[in-house]
Parts: structure tokens; sequence; C-alpha cells
């Protein structure tokens, strides 16, 4: 249970009823990723909030970690200064529980080397317990996750998994496999920021994804504006954006001016998905490798 900003206590939000509802309105679902602890812990969660204010269906809190070997600068930059500032997994946990008071679903977002020196159990018992829904782990294999599947379903969250245009059909099967929430399909080949999204490829990469699993399939790294963002809402089930929302933070002359950047940059990413055309959801045909 979670405490809406009214005060009033209710179930904590889940990735299944913001994608039900963006399949409802015949649309993607826009997912917005911010770390906390950036520019401050209390920034961080008013930035978060603001995301949602603007129009994203869920949001990914970020567990800042000293080695962010997927990211790219602007998330580097700012995990960076969070750490140097003593952002702790406490405070995660508080920006898990501010959004979720939101009424959106929090998902988080770590390396897994915190998560193991955490505690598994304990990790997925606090976060549950946070409000949060799931977790995203990009460095974790769903072939060595097993301590975390368990975890994860004991403590009723999802668990979401990363898939590349170099996975094999057998592999994105295990990977869709281990998922709960949605597969992550990874728009481009490196850090997140990069850029060179090509729509085509990651279409293809969605495409074969859902010839393994039903479950919805998100396009992330590599979206940086409303124009791609569109794109990829017309053949995905949900958009993720993270090292350009991040890039309003780090380059607004003030805190508050940063906030603002954010809300504006997601109320345009939103009113862009908005209005693509409605998802085309092929569904499983073949489980042929087509890679």
């Amino acid at each position: 249970m979670v405490t809406n900003l009214d005060g009033r206590a209710r179930p904590a939000p889940q990735l299944g009823d913001a994608f039900d509802t963006a399949r409802a309105e015949q649309r993607a679902a826009l997912i917005g990723y911010l770390p906390t602890g950036y520019p401050s812990v209390r920034g961080s969660i008013a930035a978060m909030e603001a995301m949602v204010e603007g129009g994203v269906d869920a949001v990914e809190v970020g567990l800042p970690h000293s080695d962010p070997v997927l990211d790219g600068p602007a998330i580097r930059s700012a995990v960076e200064a969070a750490l140097h500032a003593g952002t702790r997994i406490a405070h995660v946990m508080r920006a898990v529980s501010a959004v979720a008071a939101t009424g959106a679903p929090a998902v988080c977002m770590s390396y897994w080397n915190p998560i193991a020196r955490y505690g598994v159990e304990q990790f997925a018992h606090d976060l549950a317990g946070a409000g949060g829904c799931g977790l995203i782990a990009p460095d974790l294999p769903a072939e060595e996750a097993e301590g975390w599947r368990t975890a994860s379903d004991r403590n009723g969250l999802d668990r979401v998994f990363l898939a590349a245009h170099s996975s094999s059909t057998e592999r994105l099967t295990t990977i869709a496999t281990a998922s709960k929430g949605f597969v992550y399909a990874t728009g481009v080949t490196g850090v997140s920021g990069s850029s060179g999204l090509v729509p085509a490829r990651a279409r293809h990469l969605v495409t074969r994804v859902r010839q393994v699993t039903d479950l919805p399939v998100c396009v992330g790294l590599g979206i940086s504006t409303g124009e791609q963002a569109a794109q990829v809402a017309e053949f995905a089930d949900g958009v993720i954006v993270g090292s350009a929302f991040v890039r309003r933070l780090l380059d607004a002359p003030d805190e508050r001016t940063g906030i603002r950047g954010v809300h504006r940059f997601a109320a345009d990413l939103t009113a862009a998905v908005r209005s693509a055309p409605a998802p085309v959801r092929t569904t499983r045909t073949s489980r042929g490798d087509s890679s």
C-alpha cells in the first residue's frame, strides 16, 4: 500500500495498469528516467514528480552507482554528483514512495552490485514496502537471476531484462521468460544518450521479441526528441527516455529552472507520443531465428 498525496492509502501503482491505460487509449506508454540525488535528493524527487505532472506514465527511479558502465556522459555526470553528495539506497526508497504517491508506477533502475551488497531479499522487501513495482538491472543477465526471480516473486515485484539487437532468438526467449512487467528493447548499440537511433532497426528488434512473448515491449536508449519518441510510439508498447531528461537538469542554471525544464520536456514528449498512430502490435507467429 502507498499513501496518496491526499493522504489516503491505496495499492501501489503497477506497470500493468499503465500499459492497460495506454492500450485502451490506443497509444504507447511513456516512461521517464532520472537518478535519485541530482541535483539534490529533494530536487530529484521534485523532478520525478514534474515528469508525472508532464504526462509520463511511469518513472524509472535511478539508484546511483559508482561505475555505470552502460550509461553515457549525461547520466554519469549526474550520478557521480549524487554519490558525492551522499545519496544512498534509503534516499532511493524515498523517491520511489514519492513517485508512487502521484499514482504513477515507480520502477527502480539499478546496477546489480549495490543490490547484492544490500541483500537481495531485503532490497525486494524494502522496494515493495516503499511502493515500488519492480526493478530494471541492466547488468544482470536473465540466466543468472534466479535469486532475484525468487525474491521478486515473493514480494510481488516485476523484473525487467534487456534485449539487444545481437541477441539470438534462443536468448530472447530466455529474457522474455524471466521478465515480468515488460521487456526492455535497446534502441541503439552503446551507452545511454548515444545518438543514432534507427527506428527500422528498433522495430525489427521489437518484432523479434514479440515472436517469443506477449509481454509489452518498450524501447529505450537513443531517444532524445519528440520526433524520435513519436516514431518509436508507432510500433513499441512503451517509449523510454532517460539521458534527455537528465540533460534538462544538468544544463539548467539552478534547480528550480531544471525542474521546470523537465516538466516542459515531459509535456512535449507526451504530446508527441499521443500524436503518433496507434502502435501496431504483432503477435507471436514463429519461434524460428530471424536474426
